[in-house]
């Protein structure tokens, strides 16, 4: 779970229950017409849905789709991953980088072996407790492979929430993040999470993008805080981060 807030944070309102409407439903409608079609969409395994969110930290979705494809044929299982030697991993994963990866999604998957069946389990404070998976990649297994109530809170994520419901300020600073991770909790809806988790991902590396925001097709400018955009607005400095996708 994410850390809990502070009083400075908890003077940030939450959205109100008409705006997270409003924004779940331009979202979905959004995503129905643009979503990308992409293989760890097609799956519910939890193993495959952890491979592609280890893949996608830090590297582009261009990038990960051959090697997801190839990395499922060569280690179709935890079972079949935790049994390969370690350099065996470390070369399949070449030429991703980020070379710690593979050696966490190993550990994983050693660990699911030994502790739970070769099983990724479901609850959150055990999938906390996997060296390697932090909170939005428990949120992402949770909302995507069981399809649980579960917020995510990535890079694109946090652009979104914070340039509609929030508008100026520094979005990366500790206490803005906690902030955002409470607005995300309140926007998932009770149904249609899988979609609505992966809109809004899709929405942040297609839309609401870094630079250069497609604010003239965006379907949330007449509630956006940030509309029209003003980088100077986004007071945070760069500190490392999942890359838009």
């Amino acid at each position: 779970m994410p850390a809990k807030q502070t009083s400075k944070t908890t003077r940030l309102p939450l959205p109100a229950p008409a705006d997270r409407r409003r924004f779940r439903q331009r979202l979905l409608t959004w995503y129905r017409r643009h979503g990308r079609d992409l293989p760890w969409r097609k799956t519910t395994d939890p193993y495959h849905i952890l491979v592609s969110e280890i893949m996608l930290q830090q590297t582009q979705v261009d990038r990960v789709l051959p090697k997801y494809a190839e990395w499922l044929e060569k280690y179709p299982s935890l079972d079949a991953l935790a049994a390969a030697p370690e350099k065996e991993v470390n070369e399949a994963w070449y030429p991703l980088g980020y070379n710690i990866r593979p050696r966490r999604l190993h550990t994983i998957a050693r660990e699911a072996v030994a502790r739970y069946g070769g099983q990724l389990p479901a609850e959150e404070e055990t999938l906390l407790s996997f060296k390697g998976i932090g909170a939005y990649t428990a949120g992402a297994i949770r909302s995507f492979a069981f399809h649980e109530r579960a917020a995510i809170l990535d890079t694109n994520v946090a652009r979104v929430l914070f340039r509609v419901f929030i508008g100026e300020g520094d979005p990366k600073s500790h206490a803005m993040r906690r902030h955002l991770w409470a607005v995300s909790e309140t926007l998932v809806p009770t149904r249609h999470v899988f979609d609505f988790n992966q809109a809004l991902m899709d929405f942040g590396a297609m839309v609401c993008v870094a630079r250069n925001p497609r604010c003239l097709v965006c379907p949330m400018t007449k509630s956006c805080r940030a509309f029209p955009f003003n980088p100077s607005r986004e007071t945070g400095t760069k500190t490392p981060r999942r890359t838009a996708k």
